[in-house]
């Protein structure tokens, strides 16, 4: 799966879409004469079960499940799931691009300041003559963190949890930093942003922190 997402581009990884069906929202208004039987006495039919919520909503704050709703309702074909597995893999490709110094990927993935930020840190790399030689050992969380709709911009930051293994080397190949024997936990929120009524299906990096 990784060396899938490796090898395709944004529209790839947070470009996919599923068709959204709406979830049915049960009748909750029975009165108390409905609740055990009606005005002669007779048994009502049982209310109707909740509607499921999607997996990915479980355990989630109400604001994070009302954002992410909010932007279902405003992109029928956008899909939680597909969402989340997008966002992983495209993780993946921003990590590796800015590791390899990769400037021509990380230019189709991110907005204008977070390429900015990227560029100059590996442009400062080069000039000292350091390399990175980073593995990303495993992803062990990715779950949504905040999601909101501002007008047409859909807004979703994903807390990633990551095992990293990073060393860094001088010009001449010596280790400077860190050991590809111990992997250290890496916890990052990334928000992606996207107008939802662009025909544009590519959502981007617009913002980087740490979780």
């Amino acid at each position: 799966m990784i060396a899938a997402f490796l090898g395709l581009r944004l529209y790839s990884v947070l470009g996919r879409r599923a068709e959204h069906e709406e979830e049915s929202v049960p009748n909750r208004f029975e009165g108390p004469e409905n609740q055990q039987g009606g005005p002669q006495g007779q048994t009502q039919p049982p209310a109707p079960a909740p509607a499921p919520r999607p997996a990915q909503l479980e355990g989630v704050m109400p604001a994070v499940e009302r954002g992410v709703r909010e932007i279902a309702s405003a992109d029928s074909r956008f899909e939680l799931g597909s969402f989340i597995e997008g966002a992983r893999g495209a993780y993946e490709m921003v990590l590796e691009a800015f590791w390899e110094g990769d400037r021509e990927t990380l230019r189709e993935l991110c907005d204008d300041d977070v390429f900015d930020g990227f560029s100059a840190a590996i442009d400062a790399r080069e000039a000292a003559g350091e390399t990175l030689e980073n593995s990303l050992i495993r992803v062990e969380e990715t779950r949504i963190h905040s999601a909101s709709l501002d007008g047409r911009i859909a807004r979703i930051a994903v807390l990633f949890v990551a095992d990293i293994a990073a060393v860094t080397r001088d010009h001449e190949g010596n280790v400077v930093a860190g050991s590809l024997d111990d992997a250290i936990e890496s916890r990052d929120v990334w928000t992606f942003t996207r107008d939802v009524r662009s025909k544009d299906p590519n959502w981007i990096l617009d913002e980087t922190d740490e979780g």
